[in-house]
């Protein structure tokens, strides 16, 4: 445990360098994995991470590196490293280091430190024995758990002491169904910054039939002919296309390099009117929340866009400097071995005027992408091409056929104009998001939304 006189100590050491500002990042995290495949328990994994990431920045440079040894003497190891980074005279620069005390909105109930694995396993049962027993073609079935218990406690020069506690928990549900000739597949996630009290409150029994239907639908589905046609992309996980093709491009991470496509386009109108989209990681219990950002800055509700009107980018401390702009407590990583940069944390278009049944009868003939998939990006440009993992065509204003093999081909940029109508039943869903700071938990979320013509690809022969 590093006393508040030693943090102050390795601070100081850092300033010889010549920088004006520095952090210490100490983590200490339980991280377990549970898998049921087969029947069977085919995983069960326990890492502890534990170690300290120092930084030091002198205006826009920034020298990075993290140790395993947190004692003082570790510390001080990993500072001298350091000082080939920055070669100044050391500038005068004071401080005291206070305790900041940040209000807790993610309660936890049931800890999941405080549970066997026997416990845990339970949870894994009940989805996986529904999903198997549900239909003589559900062909496999994997359940998974998946828990990280973190700690952290940031110290900087500032003056800053910044502590958080995160229970990140997830249980994922992968369903296959075939026949001859033909398997689909169907996943679900249930997770939030919270215990295991959100698997108590939640019918998972209901959880695990909707994702084997999902697979039984789709065995039994024609082929997408691709056409280009107007789409509706349910809720939830459909947001995936804005974290994706849009959030991405609104992280100082790509606007700080002018590698985005909305760069320099702060109060300019970028979507349609009535499309407001908002980054927010104080939300209690969602997967990608917190109560600091792992720069020790308090979590705040970002509005990113407004009434279709570019309100403000997603900003980290280091990127802050170099675009002359205050941070939105956006700066997150993975562990103390990544330095932070600026991340999503829960975002989501919010609730239109429309209702979902509206969006559908007013679609004479469209698609209806109620299960999104993986897809890639190209974060400079915003092209994006995302499977579906459950579709339908609207027909008459009415959801009829299943069709599989969907894919939706667009720019993250013009499908954001594109968009006329939004229904008032958002919610979100679970991932990982990948990038320059590591793998961390990030919600993303939409009520059901149109857009009024978008690309759809498909390998059927004819409409």
């Amino acid at each position: 445990m590093l006393t508040k006189e030693e943090a102050k100590l390795v601070l100081e050491t850092c300033l010889e360098t010549g920088g004006d500002f520095a952090e210490i990042f100490l983590e200490d995290t339980v991280h377990n994995d549970l898998e049921l495949s087969g029947g069977k328990i085919t995983k069960s994994n326990t890492s502890l991470i534990h170690g300290a990431g120092l930084r030091i920045l002198r205006d826009e440079q920034e020298v990075y590196g993290y140790t395993n040894d947190t004692s003082l003497q570790g510390l001080l190891t990993l500072v001298n490293s350091l000082k080939t980074g920055f070669n100044y005279d050391r500038l005068a620069i004071s401080f005291d280091l206070v305790e900041t005390e940040t209000p807790n909105k993610h309660q936890v109930m049931i800890n999941p430190l405080n549970l066997s694995n026997a416990d845990k396993i339970k949870y894994l049962q009940t989805v996986y024995e529904t999903a198997k027993n549900y239909h003589e073609s559900i062909t496999q079935v994997i359940a998974t758990l998946w828990e990280h218990n973190q700690t952290v406690t940031i110290y900087n020069t500032e003056g800053k002491i910044a502590k958080d506690e995160r229970h990140h928990v997830r249980l994922a549900l992968n369903v296959v169904a075939s026949k001859p000739g033909i398997m689909q597949t169907a996943h679900d996630s249930i997770g939030g910054n919270i215990g295991y009290e959100l698997f108590e409150t939640r019918d998972l029994v209901a959880f695990a039939q909707e994702v084997a239907q999902s697979a039984l639908t789709m065995l039994e589905a024609e082929e997408m002919v691709g056409q280009m046609m107007p789409v509706v992309i349910h809720n939830g996980f459909g947001g995936v296309i804005l974290h994706e093709a849009c959030g991405h491009a609104l992280e100082a991470t790509s606007v700080a390099k002018g590698l985005s496509v909305f760069c320099g386009k702060l109060g300019e109108q970028i979507a349609s009117p009535i499309v407001t989209a908002v980054d927010d990681g104080t939300l209690a219990n969602y997967w990608g929340s917190a109560n600091i950002d792992d720069e020790g800055t308090p979590t705040r509700r970002n509005v990113l866009i407004e009434n279709g009107i570019l309100k403000s980018y997603l900003v980290d401390k280091r990127n802050a400097r170099k675009m002359k702009c205050e941070i939105t407590g956006s700066a997150r990583r993975q562990s103390y071995r990544y330095s932070p940069t600026s991340r999503m944390t829960n975002t989501f278009f919010v609730n239109g005027n429309s209702t979902f049944e509206e969006i559908i009868q007013n679609t004479e003939y469209g698609f209806f992408a109620k299960r999104m998939g993986g897809g890639s990006v190209n974060p400079a440009t915003g092209e994006f091409n995302f499977a579906v993992n459950e579709g339908y065509m609207i027909e008459n204003g009415k959801i009829t056929r299943p069709v599989r093999g969907a894919t939706l081909v667009g720019n993250g940029a013009d499908i954001l104009k594109e968009i006329d109508m939004i229904a008032n039943n958002l919610s979100t869903g679970h991932g990982m998001c990948g990038s320059l700071s590591g793998s961390i938990p990030a919600d993303v979320g939409q009520p059901t939304i149109r857009v009024k013509k978008m690309t759809v690809g498909g390998r059927g022969g004819k409409k």
